[in-house]
């Protein structure tokens, strides 16, 4: 497994279909995807990408530090689950994410991603809320050192 920079495009397909498979690869284009400060990691697995997560600098006003970077659009593909891809690409972000002066990422996790979020140590905050189309989710945060 090799852990790698990616363009935005590049994480549409693995977006679209795990995270948005009823929608268009439209739905899939995130505002922001593109902004200087974004940055995007693709987990490969004999050279194919399987796993996605995007990184925008970008403040929640629910916390109170003044830089913040948000994780939008983690998704593995179903065979490449459970093998530790996801926290392989988190753990390459948070340098990353350091060295913007940044000490908090956050996300709006799925309802059903809460478990493996918490067990990487992100803590939830709030109640559950529901995104359209979508589903349940609920905000979770992770203090970065």
């Amino acid at each position: 497994m090799e852990v790698l920079r990616i363009k935005a495009i590049d994480t549409y397909p693995i977006r679209h279909k795990m995270l948005r498979p009823n929608g268009s690869i439209e739905d899939c284009m995130f505002q922001g995807d593109n902004d200087e400060l974004t940055f995007h990691l693709g987990a490969f697995v004999d050279k194919k990408l399987v796993s996605v997560a995007s990184f925008y600098f970008e403040k929640s006003p629910q916390f109170p530090e003044t830089y913040q970077y948000r994780l939008r659009g983690m998704a593995t593909l179903p065979e490449h689950q459970g093998q530790g891809l996801s926290s392989a690409l988190l753990r390459t972000a948070f340098p990353v994410i350091k060295s913007n002066q940044c000490t908090l990422l956050w996300c709006n996790a799925r309802e059903k991603a809460m478990g493996y979020y918490e067990k990487v140590g992100f803590h939830p905050t709030g109640e559950l809320f529901t995104i359209p189309n979508i589903g349940k989710h609920v905000l979770m945060s992770i203090k970065i050192d």
